[in-house]
């Protein structure tokens, strides 16, 4: 049985997360469990006068081919897919998670060689291409986000679905102060970090490369991070999640980390030289997300939360930070959570996850529904 609302995702996607356009080459790619989405896209496209070209994946075939390949099947994939990927004007990524940990039992070196060899197509895309990244609902999903199947299906529609003009509208403010602040201030339970972001740009985020979306992101002077951050969500990565992370950083470097996992974690860190460094700092603001889900691409959202990545940096908001790693971890600081508090310049900007300068009001949770 067609739903509708599958339609209604796809016409987001095409018009507003990409702005299709007659005779544009567009390349939708994700696995075989999300073909129902996969085929509003590609007649969506169709419609459009544009040309549709599809590609599936499977995670036990990945797994399998990551875990023994040589560094010369990755370096030839590289070259294959960036020369495809010129030829190509807009990408839709799309996630039909069904296992979590399918890529747990992969070495950690096979997965950084695969991910250092593969990385020049991967950036191609991302700075020189129209893309967006969206879940599709699954089961396995819906069972790590501790909902019915059914429930979860019509939660990711109405996230992913919500009216992103007037977020993106409503996030405008809080760019234009991001770009004018010099030191950020960061307060909660076991947490008290300051940095610069004096000079690097803010983006906003409303539907225009992720999908739910909700964030307005920059990045850190990267020798400027100072003091304690405790995470209060889970963070996977690599198909393991970590809890309680703790990070002690000195001039832009961890210099002490601790979790549940924490001998992983540390593993993770020492990758390459810039995996203890940050490439990116974001406030969340989609007011449907209110929970974390185990899913990077919702929790990064949730509203009156913020994030911190360590490794790569954005080319939006660089910051000089390269590393193979890009790994977000997320602390909500709403009431419930614990609290805690938002300074620019030392001006209280959000107090227990809601803001409380003027002309930022628009941006809580009661304005954005």
């Amino acid at each position: 049985m067609r739903d509708t609302r599958l339609k209604e995702l796809a016409d987001v996607l095409l018009s507003h997360s990409l702005d299709v356009k007659p005779g544009e080459k567009v390349m939708v790619q994700g696995q075989t469990n999300t073909k129902p989405l996969i085929k509003e896209l590609i007649s969506g496209i169709h419609e459009r006068g544009a040309l549709a070209f599809y590609e599936l994946a499977d995670d036990e075939l990945m797994r399998t081919w990551i875990t023994r390949a040589p560094k010369e099947v990755f370096t030839q994939t590289n070259k294959r897919k960036l020369e495809e990927n010129k030829d190509i004007d807009a990408f839709v990524q799309i996630i039909g998670e069904e296992n979590d940990a399918e890529l747990s039992g992969v070495p950690a070196e096979q997965f950084q060689m695969a991910m250092k060899e593969m990385k020049p197509a991967n950036e191609f895309v991302v700075q020189e291409k129209k893309w967006v990244l969206l879940n599709y609902p699954t089961k396995a999903a819906a069972q790590k986000a501790g909902m019915p199947f059914d429930d979860y299906v019509d939660y990711l529609l109405e996230v992913c679905t919500i009216d992103y003009k007037k977020m993106s509208q409503a996030q405008t403010e809080l760019s234009t102060l991001l770009d004018k602040t010099k030191e950020v201030r960061i307060t909660a339970e076991g947490t008290d970090l300051t940095f610069s972001i004096e000079n690097i740009p803010s983006v906003i985020c409303a539907g225009k490369r992720n999908i739910p979306d909700g964030e307005v992101y920059t990045a850190p002077i990267k020798d400027s991070v100072n003091g304690t951050i405790r995470f209060n969500t889970p963070s996977p990565y690599q198909g393991v999640v970590f809890r309680d992370i703790t990070l002690t950083f000195e001039n832009g470097k961890v210099v002490r980390a601790a979790a549940d996992k924490t001998e992983e974690l540390t593993k993770i860190l020492d990758s390459d030289d810039g995996a203890r460094s940050i490439g990116e700092f974001a406030l969340g603001l989609n007011p449907v997300i209110t929970e974390p889900m185990g899913d990077i691409l919702f929790d990064e959202k949730i509203a009156g939360s913020l994030h911190l990545a360590l490794g790569q940096c954005y080319d939006e908001a660089k910051n000089g930070n390269d590393s193979t790693v890009h790994w977000d971890m997320v602390l909500i600081q709403r009431p419930e959570y614990g609290g805690g508090q938002v300074y620019f310049d030392g001006e209280l900007i959000r107090d227990n996850g809601l803001f409380v300068k003027e002309e930022l009001l628009a941006l809580n949770p009661e304005q954005l529904n």
